[in-house]
């Protein structure tokens, strides 16, 4: 570009601006100009621009006389309770909006909106937007704060837009927010950044997290998508779809994506056909057709690209980001068009963590996406809009359709948020955040259940949905600090089947995942009968096939739906713990509880006991079951194989011969999971005290043993642990069950085969912990709500130990 240099201080093209010009064009356009000019040879896509300097906003304030008028109209500002805040903001908007810009700066915006049209076209459409000199730093967000403007085309519209963003500078949400985080008005100065508008109101746009927004797991990247412009997404007007994808899987080549989830996406937000590329309504938002509401916005592929280009950002700018993304629909192509540090899970401590729990329940009001893990009570306010701010006392709870940056004054007194609309990354989600507010965003209908003035209990800490339940419930809240908690030297490891709380659980202290049960997954993630989906042609049900045909809509081979979405389940607990050892035990439902998933009755037989019955490993290879097993055993080798997670370990229930093991894992090789291909070690439980008696035989067959120590105990005392009448009979402190566990123990080890338990004793009891440890137990396995206090348990048992020995050795 040709400029001169006094041009030069008020104009920068991208190609010229790196990160350390943020005094000069602040922090939105410095990230732009880094990833124009360093990122391309990385094959990422930003499209080019300029940026109006800082110095052209000074230029403003001076040539216009307005620095000290500003300064005296802030003065008045009422600091306390801000009751002018609303004619303060008023009355220095109406002076930006007398200004004129001076005439060399308009000159040199011309110029540099020449070159682009040069570049792209005769007026080219530009996105204009704010970016403020103390913006998008790790240390001031500011997002959402000043305006942007899209599709804006010719010089006259862009500068409208231009002293249009610079009068954003003092909306009351922009006032308010500086004097919440101590900047003093008038050095907060604005720089501008015109950029050529990505066509994706053709097409799609969203946001991307080098991180979990929930918990701030680092390990995944997080994308939300939805049809036409981004702004929809940023302001929550739209329930995206959201795609999770693991970040070694990209980085080692293999299958990155955990998890997909179609939003409804109700709103289309494209160009306004009548706007003629002009500042006001150069936007409009169109609702969605029930097609594409259904569609996702992105395949695999796309997410992937979307995901290296947001790792290498990361990368580039070594901490994590949150990205702005773009498809154009009329070349196709991906476009970056912002990245900023991501301001919230990279400053908590996370060692420190706070567990709520409900004591009680009530009746469900409606339910959405969880935001944060906390729960909060109070009266409910519904409000229309931020004008009624007043009806909000501090401390009630804010119920409305959707939030945007006008808001933040009113969720500033709020205690909980509760929306109709938005996702994950929403401006109502991202402000709950900051704000540490309890938040349930997306209900869809939470402004019409919940009644003005009523008391109601919010819910986030039961997983990623959140529940908004009538009245004030009970609930208890434990403060964790992980910091300086030892790890035993057995291993302490968890039982986990919930993909939804694995990433917040990650951050506890543990050695893995001892457990994973594959029966909790396909009963809350796939509710399906397998071999109703082998043989879904011939299903008899009529309304049984219906449903499955609705649940399964995408998919035309119905076995697929039960492979990936089994697939991306056990994924996203592997990836959370990775690279430790996962053990994902293949499915143990009885046959009464596979007849209650969808469509199971055809396939169960009745029988009089069946937690004796048709279980566990005598299922795998039996004709009636042996389509579900190839099923279960194509997701794990997924999971394994194309997505990379060698960190996860098999196991299988309820073998009861050595027969039986050895005829399931040639079972397991026919169906792709040869064992120690690959890595591969398949475990056993030890449960049945046939798996006792012989376990060096079994160490034959199986690469080692878990104690299930309910079926174990059942077995010893010959007690049907389901029995009411005789449940006061069953105890895993029993002597009888302590010695056929202690055989388990000692049988494994001399086979040199590792031995685990996984079970509620060892935290109940430090009795039941200290005798384990004794036996020389090489892992024990608990409920995440135990872990902490059996961790406890185990560490003093083992200080007892090494007391005892080194009292035998004087």
């Amino acid at each position: 570009m040709n400029t001169n240099t006094a041009e030069k201080r008020l104009i920068l093209p991208f190609s010229d601006i790196r990160s350390g010009d943020i005094a000069l064009v602040g922090g939105k356009n410095a990230s732009l100009g880094e990833m124009y000019s360093l990122l391309h040879e990385k094959g990422i896509r930003v499209p080019n621009g300029f940026a109006v300097c800082s110095e052209a906003y000074r230029r403003l304030l001076s040539d216009n006389h307005l620095t000290e008028a500003l300064s005296n109209i802030l003065a008045t500002l009422d600091r306390r309770e801000f009751s002018n805040l609303g004619q303060v903001g008023q009355a220095a908007r109406q002076l930006i909006r007398n200004a004129s810009i001076p005439a060399d700066v308009l000159t040199a915006i011309g110029d540099a909106y020449n070159a682009l049209c040069a570049e792209y076209g005769n007026d080219t459409a530009v996105a204009v937007r704010s970016s403020a000199t103390a913006e998008d730093l790790p240390g001031a967000s500011f997002a959402g704060q000043h305006e942007s403007f899209l599709n804006i085309s010719g010089h006259a519209s862009l500068a409208a837009a231009c002293l249009a963003c610079y009068e954003s500078l003092f909306t009351d949400r922009a006032i308010k927010y500086r004097e919440d985080h101590g900047f003093r008005h008038m050095e907060v100065l604005l720089s501008i950044g015109v950029q050529k508008m990505v066509r994706s109101d053709l097409a799609c746009s969203g946001v991307a997290f080098t991180l979990d927004p929930e918990s701030g797991f680092r390990n995944v990247i997080h994308i939300a998508s939805s049809w036409g412009l981004g702004e929809n997404i940023v302001k929550g007007s739209v329930n995206p779809d959201e795609y999770y994808l693991f970040k070694p899987a990209l980085e080692n080549c293999k299958k990155a994506l955990l998890s997909r989830k179609t939003g409804s996406k109700e709103k289309t937000m494209v160009f306004n056909p009548d706007g003629s590329g002009k500042v006001a309504d150069s936007t409009v938002n169109l609702a969605t057709s029930a097609e594409k509401q259904k569609q996702l916005t992105l395949d695999d592929a796309l997410a992937e690209t979307i995901a290296r280009w947001s790792l290498e950002i990361e990368k580039h700018y070594s901490m994590p980001m949150d990205i702005e993304w773009a498809i154009d629909g009329e070349s196709n192509l991906l476009y970056i068009v912002q990245a900023r540090p991501e301001t919230i899970h990279s400053r908590k401590n996370p060692y420190l963590i706070s567990e709520y729990k409900l004591k009680e329940t009530g009746e469900l009001l409606c339910e959405g996406i969880a935001i944060g893990s906390r729960i909060s009570t109070g009266i409910a306010r519904v409000l229309n809009s931020p004008a009624e701010i007043d009806k909000l006392q501090k401390g009630d709870v804010l119920v409305t359709r959707m939030t945007n940056p006008d808001w933040d004054p009113v969720m500033k007194k709020a205690s909980a948020l509760i929306t109709d609309q938005g996702g994950r990354t929403s401006h109502a989600s991202i402000v709950a955040r900051e704000l540490g507010l309890t938040a349930v965003v997306g209900t869809l209908n939470g402004s019409e259940q919940i009644k003005d003035g009523q008391e109601i209990t919010i819910s986030c800490a039961e997983g990623k949905t959140g529940k908004v339940y009538r009245g004030k419930l009970a609930w208890e809240t434990l403060e964790i600090d992980f910091k300086h908690l030892k790890l035993p030297e057995t291993k302490a490891m968890m039982i986990l089947g919930d993909p939804e709380q694995a990433f917040r659980l990650s951050f506890y202290p543990n050695n893995g995942i001892g457990l994973m049960r594959l029966e909790f997954i396909i009963n809350n993630v796939i509710g399906i009968h397998p071999m109703a989906l082998v043989h879904f042609n011939e299903l008899q049900n009529r309304k049984a096939k219906t449903e499955i045909d609705r649940l399964t809509a995408e998919y035309p081979d119905k076995t697929v739906y039960f492979v990936e979405k089994l697939a991306q389940a056990v994924a996203t607990i592997a990836a959370a713990f990775y690279p430790k050892d996962v053990i994902v035990r293949m499915s143990d439902f009885k046959t009464n509880e596979y007849a209650n998933l969808l469509g199971g009755k055809a396939f169960e037989p009745e029988e009089e006991n069946p937690m004796l019955g048709f279980r566990g490993a005598s299922r795998y290879y039996h004709e009636r079951y042996k389509a579900g097993f190839r099923l279960e055993c194509m997701a794990m080798k997924m999971v394994r194989e194309d997505m990379g997670m060698n960190n996860v370990k098999l196991m299988i229930p309820f073998c009861r011969t050595t027969e039986e093991g050895q005829k399931v894992v040639d079972q397991m090789a026919e169906y792709g999971l040869k064992r120690g291909e690959n890595g591969l070690e398949v475990y056993v439980m030890a449960e049945i005290p046939s798996n006792v008696l012989l376990a060096g035989a079994f160490a034959r067959i199986f690469d080692g043993f878990s104690i299930g120590s309910n079926d174990l105990t059942q077995l010893t005392l010959g007690i049907d642990r389901d029995s009411a009448l005789i449940s006061n009979l069953f105890n895993e402190n029993n002597e009888a069950a302590r010695q056929m566990m202690a055989m388990a123990i000692q049988n494994a080890k001399q086979a040199g085969a590792p031995i685990g338990l996984c079970g509620q004793a060892p935290s109940d009891s430090p009795e039941f912990a200290e005798f384990l440890i004794e036996q020389g137990i090489d892992s024990i396995s608990f409920n995440p709500d135990a872990l902490i206090k059996g961790i406890h348990n185990m560490n003093n048992a083992e200080q007892k130990l090494r007391a005892s020995i080194q009292t035998q050795l004087h």
